[in-house]
């Protein structure tokens, strides 16, 4: 619509000061129906007000863009300029603000922006570009983003040491890269996990590329994490976590948002396991009923400061930062005329090269700097570098307690300018079991629990290190117990019927109240009882017999091949028949130098020269060869050969010896279930035994090793080769040695 700018006032009006009009622009978007309603009711409240404006009036031109769209915005605002406009107002997101502010400031327009976040995520500051001058005419009237520096607050007065982040794909991961840095620096182990739009997509991929080992593992993980997301994400991702069993009744998880209502806010309680803290940013002034409906001299409309209408809860908190900022504008107009500095509004073409900025701008975006208010979102003022820096969140959760942390209440608050306000520290186990007596079941596995020796007349006693653990929490609580072994002596695994045997068994009907024992933890058995922390993890190992050392009196034909051995047989003839040639000739011509006799002490017979070319190979030497040069060519030649071939054997023997004594025929499930010389077994009804049960009868199992290993372990239903305890089995397994 058209406005009347200030240099274009009625003929009848004596003045500018006898009646004005003060035309603002505003830009929404689309999708954001809420904006313009709240923007026409705030217009709607100052020209029914005669407190602060008295013969003026605003007027107001709205125009509406597609979501994410840079281009059509600044179409939009050029139009609005060329109309003529005082101020603009804009409700978008962070590419749209972009391109608003570079126009804005080359224009002089004073901009007020509100960040908005789409579909409830969490917001993230928006890179807006700086000004070539220095000179930003874009003021933030929503504050900056500060949920990273409450986090960072919240996790170091809980003293966290490592949690994982989920945050949804809409959300922009560059807003927790200060998070991310200060954490690093503080040595935290922080972890991030995006999560899909398809929550329960994320869960059938972890059940599916991790094995039981590695589930327990990120189950750990998930014990203390933080979920940057919409509400109804956030839902949907405890939902599948608690459905999955990955979620526990002593995990902790922190949901931050600013903008939670109280349906989203219980839902989310509800429908988690252990303890919930929310972050979410409120508004204080308007518990005061007192001061609900007056804002400076402004009234507001009953349809806003009413609580029975209801209304104000239905609005977003972007709704709210635009009702103020028309207020704040409001304020900004009435000084600026008050101040008689007014400068008349000037029609401007942005789309002209010639085109000169506002020359008004600068003192109306001083003006509006200058101004502070209290609207519906608390103080608001622009003095903290061109943003509204007032800001407060409410901490709110659950603890401990015998409701499972039911119970909804306000930890503490905290503000951008005195923090944290009260404390976030868990709340122990209240001691309210004195005198109470409990009925505990036990299973016997060492060193964790064991029977100590027995005094005649005595009562069996018991110790070892779960022992131990009781005996601190029975001191600490106060409460006495009363222990005992499993009849059936099984951990506790589900049978056809739907009812479960051993510990399990006892504790599901009641007949025990707590369980002590070394037993792990499954996704089955904890969705019907409840487990305490972790405190040991193990992998499934091999225990095996000792493989009996056998003599074999041709090991020490073992470093060289049969045909090495069969070439060094045929050199030792070959070089002797060489030297008993060489020295036939050298005594035939020693003979006819000599006169026919030839010299005593050489003997040229072949049994003595295959003699010295054996004893040359040992190494142990022999006759002195006094000859010619071909003789010690071929000696010298021979003796370099042997070196070669003694080194060689002697260090291949070594290493034979070695790895002889330390071969293994069995290095894991694979090599386990290949071979068939050797049984094996495992405990019955325990964790492991169900777990190959269950890889060895899943059909969508590929590989084909656990299906052999549980036809060994299951055979006869498992008596004939696994046991019933595990001390029966190490009985079974004499001499045995861990693999």
């Amino acid at each position: 619509m058209q406005s009347i700018t200030p240099a274009e006032f009625p003929p009848w009006a004596d003045s500018p000061n006898d009646f004005l009009f003060y035309s603002t622009g505003a830009i929404f978007e689309q999708n954001d129906g809420r904006d313009d309603e709240i923007f026409q009711l705030a217009i709607s409240d100052l020209s029914l007000n005669d407190d602060l404006l008295q013969s003026e009036k605003i007027t107001h031109s709205v125009k509406l863009i597609e979501p994410n769209n840079p281009f059509q915005a600044v179409q939009e605002a050029c139009e609005l300029m060329n109309q003529g406009i005082l101020a603009l107002v804009t409700s978008t997101g962070c590419a749209a603000a972009s391109a608003l502010q570079s126009l804005t400031d080359a224009m002089h327009i004073p901009h007020l922006f509100i960040q908005r976040s789409g579909d409830g995520a969490p917001r993230t500051a928006c890179q807006l570009n700086p000004s070539p001058d220095g000179e930003s005419y874009t003021l933030a009237a929503r504050p900056p983003v500060r949920i990273s520096d409450v986090l960072l607050t919240l996790v170091s007065e809980l003293h966290w040491q490592k949690f994982i982040i989920f945050y949804e794909s809409d959300y922009d991961i560059r807003g927790l890269q200060s998070f991310m840095d200060q954490a690093s620096r503080q040595g935290l182990d922080v972890s991030l996990q995006r999560v899909d739009r398809n929550v329960s997509r994320v869960f059938t991929d972890l059940f599916s590329t991790m094995r039981t080992e590695e589930l327990n593992r990120y189950r750990d993980t998930l014990r203390r994490a933080v979920l940057l997301m919409s509400p109804r994400g956030a839902q949907g991702f405890i939902h599948q976590a608690v459905e999955t069993n990955l979620a526990s009744k002593d995990s902790h998880w922190v949901y931050a948002n600013e903008e939670v209502s109280d349906a989203d806010m219980m839902e989310l309680i509800y429908g988690s396991l252990g303890r919930m803290t929310i972050i979410r940013q409120i508004f204080p002034l308007w518990r005061d009923t007192n001061v609900r409906c007056m804002r400076n001299n402004h009234r507001i409309s009953s349809l806003l400061c009413d609580p029975q209408e209801g209304y104000l809860q239905s609005l977003e908190v972007s709704n709210l930062y635009l009702y103020d900022s028309v207020l704040m504008l409001a304020h900004a107009f009435y000084r600026k005329l008050d101040d008689r500095k007014w400068h008349s509004m000037a029609s401007l073409n942005c789309m002209r090269k010639s085109t000169k900025p506002w020359n008004g701008g600068w003192s109306m975006l001083d003006t509006i700097q200058k101004v502070r208010i209290s609207g519906l979102t608390g103080p608001m003022d622009f003095r903290a570098e061109g943003s509204n820096s007032h800001v407060q969140f409410e901490i709110l959760g659950t603890s401990y307690s015998e409701t499972f942390g039911k119970d909804v209440k306000r930890l503490a608050s905290w503000d951008s300018t005195r923090g944290l306000n009260g404390s976030l520290k868990e709340n122990r186990i209240e001691s309210g079991m004195h005198g109470v007596t409990l009925k505990i079941v036990t299973i016997l596995e060492e060193p964790f629990v064991m029977v100590a020796e027995n005094i005649l007349g005595q009562p069996m006693r018991y110790k070892g290190f779960s022992i131990d653990v009781l005996d601190a929490l029975a001191k600490i609580l106060g409460f006495k117990y009363d222990i005992y072994q499993v009849g059936d002596g099984k951990y506790g695994s589900p049978l056809p019927n739907g009812s479960w045997n051993g510990m399990i068994g006892e504790l599901i009907g009641k007949r025990a109240d707590l369980a002590v024992s070394a037993i792990t933890i499954t996704p089955e058995r904890e969705s019907v009882v409840d487990f305490s922390k972790r405190y040991l993890d193990y992998s499934v190992g091999i225990l095996m017999r000792k493989s009996e050392e056998k003599i074999n009196i041709f090991s020490l034909l073992a470093p060289f091949d049969l045909a090495v051995w069969a070439c060094i047989a045929a050199a030792i003839p070959v070089v002797g028949i060489m030297i008993f040639l060489l020295r036939r000739i050298q005594a035939v011509r020693c003979q006819n130098n000599a006169g026919g006799h030839p010299p005593p002490s050489v003997s040229t017979s072949l049994q003595s020269a295959i003699w010295i070319v054996y004893g040359a190979f040992v190494q142990q030497g022999g006759d002195s060869i006094l000859g010619s040069v071909a003789l010690r060519i071929v000696m010298g030649s021979w003796w370099l050969f042997t070196l070669i071939v003694c080194s060689s054997y002697t260090a291949n023997l070594a290493a034979y010896l070695t790895v002889s004594r330390m071969d293994n025929a069995v290095r894991s499930f694979q090599d386990l279930s290949k071979q068939a010389d050797m049984v094996y077994g495992t405990v019955r009804e325990s964790a492991v035994y169900e777990y190959f049960r269950a890889k060895g009868t899943n059909p969508l199992e590929q590989d084909s090793t656990f299906a052999e290993l549980w036809k060994i372990v299951n055979k006869n239903n498992g008596f004939d080769h696994s046991v019933s305890s595990p001390s029966e089995g190490i009985k079974k397994c004499d001499m045995c040695a861990w693999h």
